[in-house]
């Protein structure tokens, strides 16, 4: 079985920013891709940003220039560096793992979310 822990959230103000990050333990044989997904009052959980294994990454349109997400792939660790912050990104955040735990079965893994305020 697959655990994150997702730490960095909190309040930040218009235009500043916040770190979110999450670490993957427990039986990995491959991850093929980590991602922050984002789910606001109200609305449908979204993807935020995603890396693949190759660290290829995609954006959703609404963070594009403003959101980084990496990985640390020695450590299982994907992070989202959040700049510019605005108060429509506030939102659960959600890490999302996938990959698989032999080489035949795929997991699907989620965190169980960090709150970002953004307000002034």
């Amino acid at each position: 079985q697959v655990q994150l822990v997702e730490s960095g959230g909190g309040l930040a103000q218009p235009g500043g920013s916040l770190t979110l990050s999450c670490a993957a333990s427990g039986r990995i044989f491959r991850i093929v891709a980590m991602g922050w997904y984002r789910q606001a009052p109200g609305d449908q959980r979204e993807l935020v940003a995603q890396v693949n294994a190759g660290h290829g990454t995609n954006y959703a349109d609404s963070v594009k220039g403003r959101f980084t997400i990496s990985r640390l792939n020695a450590a299982n660790t994907v992070y989202l560096q959040m700049n510019s912050l605005k108060p429509e990104d506030t939102a659960v955040y959600y890490c999302n793992v996938r990959g698989y735990d032999d080489p035949f079965n795929h997991f699907d893994a989620w965190g169980q979310g960090t709150l970002v305020t953004v307000s002034s």
